[in-house]
This record gives C-alpha cells, sequence and structure tokens, in this order.
C-alpha cells in the first residue's frame, strides 16, 4: 500500500484535491484497475482558510474526506503563519510513515509542506507545477518557485508549464532525492479541468444562485477580488471599486462575492463616500463568498469575468467566459495569448477598456489544459515512481 498526504489550506486546494481524492477512490474500488488501485490517502487541513464559507462547506459539496490533521493556524504574517504550519506539518510526517506529500498550487500551506517533507526526505509531489508569473513580488510566485525545486515529480498542467521548468533547468536536473530517485517532469493536464467536466452538471442542479439575485445567461459581470496587493494598497482597491462602479452604471448588474479580507478592507482603504457609493449600488449584488457550484453557475453564466484569482481565470475559460485580469501579469499566460483575458492591473482606464474590448469582440477557447483526466494520469505517474 502507498501511504499519501495531501496538504491543503486554501479553498482552491480543497476543489483541487477532490479530483485527486475521487480518482483514489475508484481506484481503489476497482482494485484490477487500474496501477494506482493500492493508494491510500490521509488529508491535513493547514486551517489558512478557516472560514466555513471558505473552506468547511467545501468538503461536503465536493465529495472531499474530512481532514484527518487540522491544525488551525489562521490568518497571520506570512512568515509567522509558514512557520506554524512547517512546524505542524513537521510533528504529523514524524508521527506517521507516508511514502509521498501531495501538495497543490501556490499558497503558504504549499510552502510549508514542501519544507517540512523535504527536510525529512519524504517526496514532494507538486501539482500545478511550472506556473510563472515572473513577478517576484508575489508571494505565491515565490511559494510556487521554491516547492518546484524542492519536488520530486512535477506535475505540470500545461505545455507552457513545462516550458518554464525547462528554462530553469529542471527537465535535465542532476539533483536526486531519496533512494537516488530522478526527479520527474510531467505534462498531466489540470485537475481543476477534470472537476470542470465533472461538476458542471451537478451545479446546474444544484445551485439556485441565478435565480435568489435574479441573473440572467450572459447578461452580468462576475468579479473576485483577493490578493493582498489589490486589497491592502488603498489606491488599487479604489480604482477597481471606482471601474465596477463605472460598469455598473452603464446598467450591467455585477455580482461581487466578498472574500474576508476585502469586506474588511473595504472599511478601511477606501474613501467613506466610494464606500456608500458601492454599498448603494442597486447594480452591484455584494453577497458572501460563494459555493464551489455557486461559482460554477456565475462562471460559466456570466459576461465578462473580473478577477484576480489564478483559479477563477482558468475556470471562467473553461466555461468559455472571457476575463479582465485585474494584476500587471498572470501565471496563466496561455488565456492572454489566446485572447479569452486581458490583463488590467488595477488601472481604471484599462479595466474599463479591457472589458469593453471583451464585451464587443468574438473570443475563442482552445483545448489547452488536458483531457479531462489528470487526476488520474497523476496517480499513475506517482505509482510508479514509488
Amino acid at each position: 500500500m502507498i501511504n499519501l498526504l495531501t496538504i491543503i489550506g486554501a479553498r482552491p486546494q480543497i476543489i483541487k484535491a477532490a479530483a485527486v481524492s475521487r480518482a483514489i477512490a475508484n481506484g481503489r474500488k476497482n482494485k484490477k484497475q487500474p496501477p494506482f488501485a493500492q493508494i491510500s490517502e490521509k488529508i491535513l487541513h493547514t486551517g489558512q482558510h478557516y472560514d466555513d464559507n471558505m473552506s468547511g462547506q467545501f468538503f461536503a459539496e465536493l465529495g472531499v474526506p474530512e481532514p484527518d490533521y487540522n491544525l488551525n493556524v489562521g490568518s497571520g504574517l506570512h512568515g509567522e503563519q509558514t512557520a506554524k504550519m512547517i512546524a505542524g506539518i513537521e510533528e504529523v510526517l514524524r508521527n506517521e510513515q507516508f511514502d509521498g506529500v501531495v501538495l497543490y498550487g501556490d499558497t503558504n500551506s504549499t510552502l510549508a509542506g514542501a519544507v517540512a517533507a523535504a527536510k525529512l526526505h519524504v517526496p514532494v509531489f507538486h501539482i500545478e507545477a511550472g506556473l510563472r508569473s515572473f513577478d517576484m513580488q508575489m508571494p505565491e510566485e515565490q511559494n510556487r518557485i521554491v516547492c518546484d525545486h524542492l519536488s520530486s515529480i512535477l506535475f505540470a498542467p500545461t505545455k507552457t508549464a513545462v516550458d518554464n521548468l525547462r528554462h530553469e533547468g529542471l527537465c535535465d536536473s542532476q539533483a536526486r532525492f531519496r533512494d537516488d530517485k530522478e526527479r520527474r517532469v510531467v505534462l498531466s493536464g489540470d485537475v481543476m479541468y477534470d472537476n470542470s467536466m465533472y461538476f458542471s452538471s451537478l451545479a446546474e442542479q444544484k445551485s439556485t444562485i441565478l435565480r435568489e439575485l435574479c441573473l440572467k445567461d450572459g447578461q452580468f459581470v462576475l468579479a473576485t477580488i483577493h490578493r493582498d496587493n489589490n486589497t491592502d494598497i488603498p489606491a488599487r482597491l479604489q480604482a477597481i471599486v471606482e471601474a465596477l462602479l463605472s460598469i455598473a452604471d452603464s446598467g450591467m448588474t455585477i455580482v461581487l462575492p466578498l472574500h474576508p479580507r476585502t469586506r474588511k478592507c473595504l472599511d478601511t482603504n477606501i474613501s467613506e463616500a466610494l464606500r456608500r457609493q458601492l454599498l448603494g449600488c442597486d447594480n452591484i449584488h455584494i453577497i458572501p463568498p460563494a459555493s464551489f457550484f455557486d461559482i460554477i453557475m456565475l462562471e460559466r453564466h456570466a459576461a465578462v469575468v473580473l478577477t484576480d484569482s489564478g483559479g477563477v481565470q482558468k475556470e471562467a475559460f473553461f466555461y468559455n467566459t472571457p476575463t479582465v485580469i485585474l494584476r500587471a501579469q498572470t501565471e496563466w499566460v496561455e488565456i492572454t495569448e489566446a485572447g479569452a483575458g486581458l490583463l488590467a492591473d488595477a488601472n481604471v482606464a484599462q479595466i474599463l477598456n479591457s472589458y469593453e474590448q471583451l464585451r464587443n469582440r468574438q473570443v475563442t477557447f482552445p483545448p489547452l489544459f488536458g483531457d479531462g483526466h489528470a487526476a488520474e494520469h497523476i496517480l499513475k505517474e506517482i505509482a510508479e515512481y514509488l
């Protein structure tokens, strides 16, 4: 039996883990198929996202097993939060024998898992490896680079991600890991694409958000804001809010699910007049963080998505919805290269111009993210490696 520890801490990681957990469960049901039928999994939740709307309800919705360990770390400064995670993960790894650690994406939980496992010589398997925004001021960029360099297998979701790893020398690395094993780079496809295929019809059945908010297909905008360089810098947050108000003033309905950080910063980092204008705008629906099924429906039926989230950019692409990206760079360069997303940063004029461009031109969505079976490919590689 191969024993894996999956480490998650933020709600996008719970969503990604659902695809792999589902494939493990299916493999164990069909013991003669596939080659990874002998894999078992335990889940460690760092508690990086501790609000039930941000984390807890996702386990039930997605069918992800409840965590076997919960560190309950909560929020804090990057160093403080990451240090607590490393210590907690290290304790779990010392107390129980695991053959490998599975990590997702680029959060502080990802970084902590990579450092703790690598120090104890436990193989690290990084899903979503090779993504690069090339902005070293982004905590996520720092996290993903460190994790990639500590990983035994790098599961790249796209060819561009593989190219990034090759340019950094990781495809031909001389690094050696436990038992003198070499690093592997695998073009696996994207587990989020797996999920978009699997959960799309379920969302149509279970979500009621379009009806509750009286939304019609293609007649509203979905906006999400959560990155600290947008929420914590008053000039940037103010510019984004001004752009949203301008779009709303044109008659377009906007749905704005508020991340806890964003809700707090709206009270302190924009002018009181602008805040009153936002809260009083009839065309802007400010709602709590949306459930997974609700966010699928909003992404799928929006005319345009405005977001600073890497995950939302990609999910919108899966559902053929164009995206205004509220950042100066993106790790998902495939989306911008295809013309399905435009970088607007936190600049009012650029946001409005990008929005108008995407509303008034034909956008295409080429198949870039695999065959919908990335989780199975990933588990097969892990089983062969171990």
